[in-house]
């Protein structure tokens, strides 16, 4: 099938509107991370089925109902990130700090009259749901492909035309005001900066990069993701005859995402246009910077039970719904390239961001736990969780499923007629073919069905372990492990990877862990807690999708790096109980 960024232009200047999501953007925004008091993360986050810490409001809500005094306290963050990447047998290493505030809040408890239900409890805390800020970068010392083949593919894919790219004095072909078709913007913006070059005209015209046979060069990278997702929880709950607890939470959660992204080639005998548009073999030096900013608000809800059967076990059990969200991206990019001779930069849409508000749908989370209290000295946690990031839905702004604004463009999957590959990276369906698996009512079919095809659920297990050395003082222990959201299809490029916009770099998990140690020391009404956490990520980097439709036998790949994702935290909480 064949994809187009769509971009209409408003009534005012340097405005534009696009869709531009994709199943990766989705991802961005669901990811998971481990945030909360030093308790709670010092035993892994495996807390459902206790309860009594400001953090289980946000996990397991019938931990409210374990409250039998208030309480009021606060948790400091010192997160150390490194990123480590290798590719071709070289690896680069970044660091950096932040200092964050994971968690404040405060608990209030109403005794009641009765022995049935003895106490209800009422809840309010600021919880950092996730911490984005993360760096890496590197260096591929020998390419395969380059990525101007890549957006000559995407050209081709749209049987553009040399005046469907070029600017003049009364045509801009990021802002149209024809009404007709409006080209990708990657494919634009490598026109611009003599990236690809067209060979025939009107509808004979195809795309070639600068890659071909006797080409040869390196690659550079850098990433660098900022933000947060921070969540405001009103919780209330209370338990039945000291046997079973109950909870409920109401979620408001603000999401900030920030990307600077960097690719840059250095190319020997690249293939590239002189003045008269004659292809010369000559050198290229280029880098593409994307800016990428997502922001919005959303709610969702949270059910949880916490039962005692016996002083020894607990049992919990906890929903989450989807968090709805309401949200804007923005988007732009600029290219800098030194080519044959040819010094300069350009940007799209002559440097004015791009907007786009859409609507969001987070998937299901649900948790199932046990603990065993051993003479009221040990703690034994486990946690299991289970979420299908397959079920993450994209929807037009107030609705789901609203008209659809788009169009579609591409005929049959087109030939190769020169002596070296251009890179295709989609077939399209004929217009015949299209309306059989398209939703005329649906401008985000596409990416959601890319959603099904790229993610599934995960599967995570927390264990953590608490002992009460004397009454005051306590130490912890835990372990987490996430598998990865990714298919295998997707990660083995054995899938064609739509991004959005003029973001053509992704990035997929493979798995996460924690491992982490803590103690707690408590004096009459006050506590302090410290925890160490070491966060794991394994995952991988591409410049741009690989193209597994080139043959049969083999895909290929886009340049790649191994990533391994680093977080060191030293967490503090304090507070008291009243």
């Amino acid at each position: 099938m064949n994809k187009s960024l769509l971009i209409w232009s408003l009534p005012f200047a340097f405005c534009t509107t696009a869709f531009g999501q994709s199943a990766i953007d989705g991802y961005r925004i669901s990811q998971p991370d481990m945030k909360g008091t030093a308790r709670f993360m010092g035993m892994a986050g495996a807390f459902g089925a206790l309860g009594g810490d400001l953090s289980t409001l946000s996990q397991n809500p019938a931990g409210i109902g374990v409250y039998r005094s208030g309480d009021l306290g606060f948790t400091l963050n010192l997160d150390c990130q490194s990123s480590s990447s290798e590719a071709q047998g070289m690896k680069y290493d970044m660091t950096q700090t932040k200092f964050l505030l994971n968690n404040i809040g405060a608990v209030v408890t109403m005794r009641l009259p009765s022995v049935t239900f003895p106490n209800l409890n009422f809840g309010f805390t600021y919880n950092k749901g996730a911490s984005f800020n993360r760096q890496y970068g590197g260096k591929i010392s020998q390419l395969s492909n380059s990525m101007s083949n890549y957006i000559a593919g995407i050209a081709n894919g749209d049987n553009l035309t040399e005046n469907d790219l070029v600017t003049t004095g009364s045509y801009d072909p990021y802002n149209p005001t024809d009404g007709g078709y409006v080209a990708p913007w990657m494919a634009i913006l490598g026109y611009d900066g003599y990236l690809i070059t067209p060979s025939g005209t009107g509808e004979d015209t195809r795309w070639f990069g600068q890659w071909g046979d006797g080409t040869s060069g390196s690659g550079n990278f850098y990433v660098n993701e900022k933000g947060s997702m921070d969540e405001y929880n009103i919780a209330l709950g209370g338990n039945i005859a000291d046997v079973v607890y109950w909870g409920m939470n109401f979620d408001i959660v603000n999401f900030n995402y920030g990307l600077y992204s960097v690719w840059g080639e250095n190319l020997s005998d690249a293939y590239v246009p002189d003045n008269t548009n004659t292809i010369v073999r000559e050198s290229s030096n280029w880098n593409l910077n994307n800016f990428y900013n997502i922001t919005g608000s959303g709610f969702n809800y949270q059910l949880g039970l916490i039962a005692k059967p016996i002083q020894e076990l607990r049992i919990g059990f906890a929903v989450h719904t989807p968090t709805w969200y309401n949200l804007t991206e923005s988007f732009n990019a600029r290219l800098n390239y030194n080519i044959g001779g040819e010094n300069g930069s350009t940007s799209t849409n002559g440097g004015y961001l791009a907007y786009n508000d859409m609507c969001f749908r987070t998937p299901w989370k649900f948790i199932a736990s046990a603990a065993g209290v051993i003479g009221g000295q040990f703690i034994i946690s486990l946690d299991y969780e289970w979420t299908p990031y397959n079920k993450m839905k994209f929807s037009a702004p107030g609705s789901y499923g609203g008209g659809w604004n788009g169009g579609w463009n591409g005929d049959d999957y087109w030939g190769d007629d020169w002596d070296y590959p251009w890179y295709a990276p989609a077939k399209a369906p004929t217009a015949s073919t299209r309306a059989s698996y398209i939703d005329p009512n649906d401008p985000y079919y596409e990416t959601n069905s890319d959603i099904n095809t790229y993610y599934q659920a995960t599967n995570t297990i927390r264990v953590g372990a608490e002992y009460r050395i004397t009454p005051a003082f306590s130490v912890r222990a835990g372990y987490s492990h996430t598998t990865s959201p990714v298919k295998t299809a997707a990660r083995n490029d054995s899938e064609i990877i739509y991004t959005s916009g003029t973001l053509p770099n992704y990035r997929f998990d493979k798995s996460t862990d924690y491992i982490t140690c803590g103690f707690g020391y408590r004096y009459k009404k006050f506590y302090v807690d410290m925890a160490y956490v070491y966060k794991n990520i394994s995952s991988e980097y591409h410049a741009y999708t690989p193209d597994p439709n080139r043959d049969i036998n083999q895909a290929i790949p886009s340049p790649q790096s191994k990533l391994s994702l680093s977080n060191s935290q030293i967490v503090l909480s304090a507070g008291f109980r009243f």
